[in-house]
């Protein structure tokens, strides 16, 4: 299987190809670096079946070029700007990423008659909900930028998936956490912890090999033209708890913990949301770290690997 990763030098994206290699996939990861590091991916790049191309998605004709020279069996659309604070500051910046990359990816399947694509979404195709979201939730009003450019591209590629003949897997994600992440809730400088928000902010958080062990799963076992998931781990954990998680690993007792103030981090931020998962969990998937494990886990791989 010969398959293109968009955004394979990201965080997420660069998970992806690790597992995908190790499945014996032909992986061509391409990447703008706008939020993707070489670094994530310096590992792979004399590996066998692994080759990688800087190039810019949104870009007209970009991916039809490639798409041309490597004749693809999948997309795995992981390309986006995930930096919510960024999107609110400059409107354009969500439209590029998100959305205008799904519209290219959609038209390279088109002429090049690739039949699957994965999409990596998000819960921020909702808004503010006030109930535990499950699949069929709704009315989605995103608050964001980010969650708006989601939500379009997914609409696109229901018209694809319905009148196109194509097969797509949709994964909306929670916050995912380990090394390689590129933004956070928090900042750190020596003796000072900065929190955005209050504190109070409660979410489910997902390790990474939980979230790839979901998005090979769903990949693998659905066949209905439009497939839709929700993906979080067990229980949730609030920001203030990450905090002290931190100061905690670090090993410094005397760390003051700042509070930005305000229920939410940033324009755009969802203070509190909470997901229905059982129709991922009733395909086998079952994550091995519980909300608070997951962070505790990225806490000391980040400290032991260096970012």
């Amino acid at each position: 299987m010969r398959a293109l990763v968009t955004g394979g030098a990201g965080f997420i994206g660069s998970h992806l190809c690790d597992r995908l290699i190790a499945r014996g996939y032909e992986v061509w990861c391409i990447d703008n670096l706008h939020l993707g590091q070489i670094r994530n991916i310096a590992h792979l790049e004399r590996r066998p079946g692994f080759i990688f191309r800087k190039c810019d998605v949104a870009e007209a004709g970009a991916l039809d070029a490639l798409c041309g020279e490597a004749q693809f069996d999948s997309i795995f659309h992981m390309a986006a700007n995930s930096d919510t604070r960024a999107g609110s500051a400059d409107l354009d910046l969500d439209l590029r990423l998100n959305f205008t990359t799904t519209l290219e990816a959609l038209r390279a399947m088109r002429k090049h008659d690739i039949k699957r694509l994965f999409f990596a979404s998000t819960s921020a195709v909702f808004g503010e909900p006030a109930f535990k979201l499950t699949e069929l939730s709704g009315p989605l009003q995103p608050v964001s930028t980010y969650g708006a450019s989601k939500l379009a591209a997914e609409a696109y590629l229901s018209v694809a998936s319905h009148t196109f003949g194509k097969q797509v897997v949709v994964l909306r994600f929670p916050n995912v956490v380990r090394e390689r992440a590129t933004h956070g809730v928090v900042e750190v400088d020596p003796g000072r912890l900065e929190v955005l928000g209050d504190g109070r902010q409660t979410k489910p958080y997902l390790y990474v090999g939980d979230l790839i062990d979901a998005i090979l799963l769903t990949w693998d076992r659905s066949s209905e033209p439009l497939a839709v998931y929700h993906c979080a781990g067990i229980g949730e954990t609030t920001v203030r708890e990450i905090a002290e998680l931190i100061v905690a690993a670090v090993g410094r007792p005397t760390t003051r913990i700042e509070y930005t103030g305000g229920d939410r981090g940033w324009p755009g931020d969802v203070p509190k949301f909470s997901y229905d998962s059982s129709k991922l969990r009733a395909l086998g998937w079952t994550p091995h770290y519980s909300s608070t494990e997951a962070v505790r886990e990225a806490i000391r791989r980040i400290r032991a690997n260096g970012f």
